[in-house]
């Protein structure tokens, strides 16, 4: 009885699906629609949302699109066709792209790349000990960087979920995806620091120098400094910003002097665990050989 009760409703509940403002849906917002259409399309209380999500798949052009991270599986239901972009940021509220997928999206690199980075950010917490010292910076870059394993695969890409520090979404914008869908992604400048911050989502510091050449044209160093400043990094990771303007060879002397204005205090690292490395000390900063 309550399929039939759907099967006659169909043409009104596709009507509805298609008006929807987004193609990608949780199961949340599918028994949301549901509980507010219910009397309107005479289904039957003892229709469940997993009734109706069954019907909606064999039945209309609803998918089903499993998402296998480490810890648990997301479910995503598209209605019709949704882009890639589109689906992967519907992984979680509030995200936006970061990293390698930021550098993508404004063309500050020439590869394709095939891991997707979303970020969304950590509730704000007390920092701690922000005493630095060398000894730490030393043991800290000894080690491996910190990587996320809350990977994925799907359609070819491979999905990693970061889990980002605070800061308000500082320097991220809504921009128009490759097929005309709205996302959400840091800015030029937001991004030439973090990739600058992690490398080792952004394709190595080889692509990072790259980026920071390609950006020429597109960024403004008064406002990358000042975003620095209002990130507050408890490492000098300006050192590693600066040597990135210094090394692309396209900057003027007076835009590298904004992030110069800092004091150098330690020596710093451009990465974790090189072997072979040179030294710059200009910018107090250890850097991979032949870069």
């Amino acid at each position: 009885m309550r399929i039939s009760r759907l099967k006659i409703a169909k043409q009104d509940i596709q009507s509805l699906f298609d008006k929807l403002p987004g193609k990608v849906l949780t199961r949340s917002e599918i028994d949301k629609i549901l509980s507010q259409n219910r009397d309107f399309w005479r289904v039957s209380s003892s229709t469940t949302t997993n009734n109706f999500i069954d019907f909606l798949i064999e039945a209309t052009k609803l998918k089903l699109i499993k998402f296998k991270f480490p810890s648990r599986t997301v479910y995503r239901y598209v209605w019709g066709e949704a882009y890639l972009f589109e689906i992967i940021m519907s992984l979680r509220s509030n995200s936006f792209f970061t990293h390698y997928t930021a550098m993508y999206l404004h063309e500050l690199t020439e590869q394709i790349p095939k891991t997707l980075y979303l970020n969304s950010e950590q509730l704000p917490k007390y920092s701690g000990d922000n005493n630095l010292s060398q000894e730490r910076i030393d043991l800290a870059f000894k080690r491996p960087g910190r990587t996320s394993k809350n990977i994925t695969s799907y359609d070819g890409y491979k999905i990693c979920l970061l889990n980002g520090m605070y800061t308000g979404k500082l320097g991220v914008i809504e921009k128009i995806g490759p097929n005309g869908e709205k996302i959400f992604v840091t800015d030029i400048e937001r991004t030439l620091i973090d990739i600058a911050v992690r490398p080792i989502y952004s394709g190595g510091v080889f692509e990072v120098l790259k980026a920071y050449k390609l950006a020429r044209s597109k960024v403004s160093i008064n406002k990358l400094s000042a975003l620095l400043s209002k990130l507050n990094f408890k490492y000098p990771y300006f050192q590693a910003i600066g040597f990135y303007l210094d090394k692309a060879g396209v900057y003027k002397e007076s835009q590298i002097d904004l992030i110069r204005q800092n004091d150098l205090k330690y020596d710093f690292y451009l990465t974790h665990q090189m072997k072979d490395m040179e030294y710059s000390k200009k910018w107090r900063l250890y850097f991979p050989k032949g870069l």
